[in-house]
């Protein structure tokens, strides 16, 4: 019931509210026809105006720009006065009164160098009656090869430890002695082997 009376009431206020709308907007549109047609009775014209141009004589008013000279050269100037001095700064070499002798900075000759130095293995057999630090002095020769060679002990503080420096000492190789550019034998050379025993 509701839902009639809404249709009752709602479609004649629709059909009055449309009916209104479409006279309002009828009414806009003959007033703007109305000032069209008024903005048309006024009428301005603004054309250009072409004119012809004889291009042939336009050319011949045209004036090219000139272009700078280019400055002159600076005067040659002949006066030798005029250059600057190119003779330095003169000074005295100063008298050292030392007798030196400088050589040429390289020395060819040398003295037998060690390579590689092997270190003795300790003895079990003498670990029993070593002490905690022992010591061998030995005499050898250097060959011209680096080799050692004439082995000997000069001085132990334990006996028993003679066989291993020795056997060490064979193992090491050198940097031969060198005369005159040659290899030569460097003989009584003499190193001490030392023993720690680490307990």
């Amino acid at each position: 019931m509701g839902s009639l009376i809404r249709l009752i009431i709602g479609v004649p206020g629709a059909i009055i509210v449309t009916g209104g709308l479409f006279l309002f907007m009828a009414a806009m549109i003959r007033q703007e026809t109305r000032l069209n047609e008024e903005e048309s009775a006024i009428n301005i014209n603004i054309t250009a105006q072409i004119e012809d141009t004889d291009i042939a004589n336009a050319n011949r008013d045209i004036k090219r720009p000139t272009l700078d000279a280019p400055p002159p050269p600076p005067p040659a100037v002949n006066d030798p006065s005029n250059r600057p001095a190119m003779d330095g700064v003169r000074a005295q070499i100063p008298e050292i009164n030392a007798n030196l002798n400088i050589g040429s900075g390289f020395n060819p000759d040398r003295d037998a160098q060690p390579l590689v130095r092997i270190p003795p293995q300790y003895p079990e057999r003498c670990m029993s009656r070593a002490g905690a630090q022992e010591s061998v002095l030995l005499q050898f020769d250097v060959t011209p090869d680096g080799q050692t060679t004439n082995i000997e002990v000069v001085d132990s503080t334990n006996s028993c430890l003679n066989r291993a420096a020795m056997r060490s000492v064979e193992r090491w190789k050198y940097q031969p002695k060198i005369v005159d550019n040659q290899a030569e034998w460097r003989r009584g050379v003499q190193t001490v082997v030392t023993f720690v025993l680490e307990g």
